[in-house]
């Protein structure tokens, strides 16, 4: 986008009636629509000279809009010296293991310590920055909770190729998940529309109207304690906000210590060990990564072993019943 001061539209006469946001987003289509709506709640728009705040304010013919447009801000996270395990690294790209609890971008509450403080440390001035300024090479991410492997770009010509890889769904993401319960049909997957929730804005939830289209694809791995949990194999067909943590759930089978959308330690199945009651976290690891490189364009795939918790959760289980 070329920065601008600020954007001035008189409504035609015969233009359809239209929101504010909406209008402004068809209009303006270098600047993201979640800025545009963010810069109206910031008090950045007017209608015939008058500050409005509401995106979703309808427009007659004949109004003027007006949209300030403020550069923006060049705050660069500072390096930190986080260990990272490095799976894969070269002049493009950088593959790294995120353990459980790292933030992946700086953010309101978590202003540093992240896993893009580390990159810098690592990689240096190297980090594309095509992702914005709080989010240097980051293409994709996990919950801060949610172990794995991730790709960060170093190049923008890297970033580009990758984020369009992601938008065309043609990375392969895998992650195992401890569930509760076993899913039937034992292997399947879970097609739907996800949003947020309107009761709680930081969930997301299964809606009917709005939303995205998602799909997750599962398999069961094995199955313990005669149908107490299971380990899943959960393939990605899109990428939305805690999507597999949504579609598990919605097939009555929430992940192991999930705190949003699993069971509480009151409804856990009877029966089950004290380190799956007491795990501190959702039992999901991103543990397969697949792309095309950008440069070389060869087919390249990572795998990333269970992190020691998700292990200990396991044989916690005992001996695993069944396979599939």
């Amino acid at each position: 986008m070329t920065d601008r001061d600020s954007y001035e539209s008189t409504i035609p006469q015969g233009a359809p009636r239209q929101r504010l946001d909406r209008y402004l987003a068809d209009s303006l289509p270098e600047v993201s629509r979640s800025r545009i709506k963010a810069l109206i709640l910031s008090g950045h728009a007017a209608i015939d000279g008058a500050a409005v705040t509401n995106p979703a304010k309808p427009l007659r013919q004949g109004q003027t809009v007006a949209l300030g447009i403020p550069a923006a801000t060049p705050a660069v996270p500072e390096p930190q010296a986080i260990p990272l395990v490095v799976v894969y690294e070269d002049e493009a790209l950088v593959v790294v293991d995120k353990p459980a609890g790292l933030v992946v971008h700086p953010a309101p509450g978590n202003p540093d310590r992240t896993l893009v403080n580390a990159l810098l440390a690592h990689c240096g001035e190297t980090l594309s920055g095509i992702g914005g300024v709080r989010r240097p090479g980051i293409v994709h991410r996990l919950d801060k909770e949610t172990s794995g492997l991730m790709v960060a770009a170093k190049t923008d010509t890297a970033h580009q190729a990758l984020a369009a890889q992601f938008a065309a769904h043609s990375i392969a993401r895998a992650y195992a998940a401890v569930a509760w319960g076993v899913p039937l049909p034992r292997q399947g997957s879970v097609s739907s529309n996800i949003g947020r929730d309107p009761r709680n804005r930081k969930r997301m939830t299964i809606v009917s109207k709005g939303g995205k289209p998602a799909r997750t694809g599962y398999r069961v791995q094995c199955v313990f304690g005669d149908g107490l949990a299971s380990l899943l194999r959960c393939r990605l067909e899109t990428g939305r906000t805690h999507q597999i943590r949504v579609h598990m759930r919605e097939i009555g089978c929430p992940l192991v210590g999930d705190p949003v959308y699993g069971r509480g330690r009151k409804m856990t199945p009877k029966g089950a060990p004290e380190a799956a009651i007491a795990f501190p976290r959702q039992a999901l690891h991103a543990y397969f990564l697949g792309f095309t490189h950008p440069l070389s364009l060869r087919t390249l795939g990572f795998r990333s072993n269970f992190p020691n918790d998700i292990q200990h959760l396991l044989d916690s289980f005992g001996k695993a019943e069944q396979k599939s």
